[in-house]
């Protein structure tokens, strides 16, 4: 994909380019998922980060890259296997996070903070990349998209979990969309869950694509008490409910 970026305009008169202001959407979005504490959240998905290792047959030695890990579950899941993982955020306090898990647990993990839309690393850097619920987020889809192809060598896998648009989190953008709306002139990050956009993103390059619709249980005590842990924790709900008003 080709990014264009204008010269700097006029705080008088900005240039009505039609397309998104990537830097300052991610700007936003970065301070969204540093607000409350996604790893009270990511802990309760590590089922997922190791259904995703085995999909994508991560192996002993292989050199993995967890891109927008959060707080590690692909990154624990490869390293146990045991993989030369490298787990990738732009938030630090959930790199800490995983840090502390892999250290808990005496795995070797490498980290470092990343930019998705921007990869610190060589051209066919790793065997693998991985990202649960992570790099569906960032903005640019199309540029994602090119950056895990350009650091998985020819031959390689990417694995990703993704929710889908049907799905309960899907319905939740929704919901918190009518409330708060999204910046304009982006596709939703949901649909990273559609085999066909997918293969709109990586058809070209990729020698085959499998996409594996999954259920995944959200286990909570009781509905109320999801609700409150995701007001209190999750991002993009903990900003929703700060910007509205009661009855909002």
């Amino acid at each position: 994909m080709t990014h264009t970026i204008a010269s700097t305009p006029s705080p008088r008169q900005p240039p009505d380019t039609g397309a998104p202001d990537y830097a300052a959407i991610k700007q936003r979005q970065q301070a969204t998922w540093a607000s409350g504490d996604f790893a009270i959240i990511g802990v309760t998905l590590q089922i997922v980060g190791e259904s995703l290792a085995e999909a994508a047959d991560v192996r002993a030695g292989e050199r993995v890259i967890d891109i927008a890990a959060g707080n590690g579950n692909a990154t624990l899941a490869a390293a146990r296997r045991f993989a030369r993982v490298t787990s990738t955020d732009y938030v630090p306090a959930l790199l800490d996070k995983g840090r502390t898990r892999a250290a808990a647990e005496g795995l070797t993990v490498e980290f470092r903070e990343a930019d998705a839309e921007a990869l610190p690393f060589y051209d066919g850097s790793f065997d693998v990349a991985l990202s649960t619920f992570g790099v569906m987020f960032a903005p640019d889809h199309a540029r994602c998209a090119a950056e895990m192809m350009r650091v998985v060598r020819g031959g390689g896998r990417i694995g990703i979990a993704s929710w889908t648009p049907e799905g309960f989190i899907g319905q939740l953008f929704k919901t918190v969309g009518r409330h708060v709306p999204p910046p304009g002139g982006l596709a939703s990050p949901a649909m990273w869950g559609k085999e066909d956009y997918l293969r709109q993103l990586f058809g070209p390059n990729a020698a085959s694509i499998r996409a594996q619709p999954k259920m995944f249980n959200f286990r909570y005590a009781s509905p109320a008490h999801m609700i409150q842990v995701f007001r209190d924790y999750y991002g993009p709900v903990h900003k929703a409910f700060a910007a509205l008003d009661p009855a909002g």
